[in-house]
């Protein structure tokens, strides 16, 4: 859900030029302010560690091959290489992930 809002987000973005939110701005507006709607209160029962990564995997620049940031750049030229794929949106059908950090203390 997170990961889908972002990326609309990031997209709609694109399409009117303007700049691309980083990921505070996403994690403000996106889990933050989720919490707080009605439809979206049971974010606030969940970890928001996986929700952040999901934002992480999502504007990881130059690291993964279909970060949105790749895409851009590839679209305008400015990447070497073929030309990338956008991000897609997820599906339930899709496989479903979760991942924690490890905290050492």
């Amino acid at each position: 859900m997170v990961w889908n809002d972002s990326l609309a987000c990031c997209q709609e973005k694109y399409r009117s030029g303007e700049k691309k939110p980083n990921n505070s701005q996403l994690q403000k507006q996106f889990i933050t302010q989720s919490k707080n709607t009605e439809d979206r209160e049971w974010l606030s029962e969940v970890s928001a560690i996986p929700l952040q990564q999901s934002l992480n995997d999502l504007n990881r620049r130059g690291k993964r091959p279909f970060a949105p940031t790749n895409f851009f750049k590839s679209t305008k030229g400015e990447r070497k290489g073929r030309p990338i794929k956008p991000p897609k949106f997820k599906t339930r059908k899709s496989k479903q992930t979760a991942r924690f950090t490890l905290v050492r203390i």
